[in-house]
């Protein structure tokens, strides 16, 4: 009884009844595993890929790469299940391979785009909307396709740049991450007190709205100039609002001095005749010199400046 039973079992089993030609019924059943388990696999893998770049890419790009993930998936399925159905692809395999090297050779530009492209797309570098500096041009994304990208400049032209050289060529981001840093170099007189000056700048840059408070700003003293005490002013704001808070704060920074007393002083020249330096005298307002040393006087007596011009 038992040898019947394993006769049944595995010499006379049922998956190794013929349904058609050569073809069993096991051979049809892993066949219908392999195509139904592609199925699911290509799926959910053209899912992943919309999902991935969903707000990345136009959805056009990404539907028609995920479409060509999914029959993709579907072919590899195919021809693993074409052994268990008898089907031999080799002959299509080897004309396919003739006519893809064919292609390739005479489309090597549009095959090294597409699937710098397709990196592009997973990598991630820019996104449509971004600011970024590729190859001296500057502007913002407007499309990223499968064989080039198309960005706006701040003039307004659209440039098209191949993916090929998106790839390879250094991209700046300029709003990648959250916040963006931009400085000042503010000048002020040696007659100012730079403490105030100091104290006037935080206090307009507190007050601004899109001024970031970590990373915080930071001014201070940073060279003392032929003219001017320099002070160095370094502002976080969110990427988004970088040129507009830049340009804003700028202006307002000089109404606050402005309206201080604290001026921003200009190149000048202290010329004095005679043989003793000129005595210290009540400071102009808003020069940062006196009246003296702007029209090049001295308090030293004319006979003195008689004898040096002699």
């Amino acid at each position: 009884m038992a040898d019947n039973t394993t006769e049944i079992l595995v010499g006379n089993s049922f998956l190794d009844t013929t349904f058609f030609g050569a073809i069993t019924y096991g051979n049809l059943l892993a066949a219908v595993i392999i195509l139904v388990a592609t199925y699911v696999i290509a799926k959910v893998i053209s899912v992943v890929v919309m999902r991935v770049l969903a707000g990345k890419v136009e959805i056009n790009n990404s539907t028609f790469l995920a479409k060509l993930v999914r029959w993709g998936t579907y072919f590899v399925g195919i021809v693993a299940a074409s052994p268990f159905l008898h089907i031999d692809f080799s002959g299509l395999m080897v004309a396919g391979g003739i006519v893809a090297i064919a292609i390739g050779f005479a489309s090597q530009n549009t095959l090294s785009n597409f699937v710098a492209g397709v990196l592009l797309m997973f990598e991630r570098p820019v996104g449509i909307g971004d600011n970024i500096s590729v190859n001296g041009i500057e502007g913002y994304v407007e499309d990223i396709g499968l064989l080039s990208t198309t960005i706006r400049t701040y003039e307004g032209i659209y440039v098209r740049i191949p993916n090929a050289s998106m790839f390879s060529s250094d991209i700046t981001n300029y709003v990648a991450h959250i916040a963006r840093r931009f400085d000042y170099n503010i000048g002020i007189r040696y007659t100012d007190d730079a403490d105030k000056a100091i104290k006037v700048i935080k206090e307009v840059i507190e007050k601004h709205p899109y001024a970031l408070k970590n990373p915080g700003p930071s001014v201070y003293v940073d060279e003392l100039g032929n003219n001017s005490i320099n002070l160095k002013v370094r502002i976080w704001c969110p990427s988004g609002f970088w040129w507009d808070v830049r340009t804003d704060m700028l202006w307002k920074l000089f109404q606050a001095l402005r309206k201080a007393g604290i001026d921003i002083p200009f190149p000048q020249l202290t010329l004095w005749y005679g043989e003793d330096a000129p005595k210290p005298a009540k400071v102009a307002k808003g020069t940062g010199f006196s009246a003296q040393e702007v029209l090049g006087k001295s308090e030293a007596s004319p006979e003195n400046a008689i004898k040096v011009i002699k």
